[in-house]
């Protein structure tokens, strides 16, 4: 499940980051995946914690969410779509996209 028009692309994250705009990077992987690498300043929640603990998400500016391909934050970005979450983004191609073209020296798996 793809969460078409709610992607947002890695360059236009980096950017954010780089303009100091505020804004909140969801990684929903699971802690071995953390393990191996993670986007600094990231906010860890396991997919299967997101919809108990959805009420403690920030709403006021973007939401970024993201896990190792995009596929399973783009169902997490649906989820908070449906639930008033109207800055909630799926990281296109997700850690692994980033860890290509952002930020290269990071591991992959």
């Amino acid at each position: 499940m793809q969460s078409a028009g709610y992607d947002i692309d890695v360059h236009a994250v980096a950017g954010m980051r780089a303009d100091g705009a505020a804004h909140t990077v969801l990684d929903i992987r699971e802690p071995a995946e953390l393990a191996i690498c993670t986007i600094e300043h990231s906010v860890s929640m396991p997919m299967q914690e997101v919809a108990q603990s959805v009420g403690t998400l920030p709403r006021e500016h973007p939401l970024i969410v993201v896990c190792h391909h995009g596929m399973r934050s783009a169902m997490v970005t649906d989820f908070l779509r449906k639930n008033g979450f109207d800055n909630a983004w799926n990281l296109a191609g997700g850690i692994d996209v980033w860890s290509r073209l952002i930020e290269p020296d990071m591991p992959r798996y």
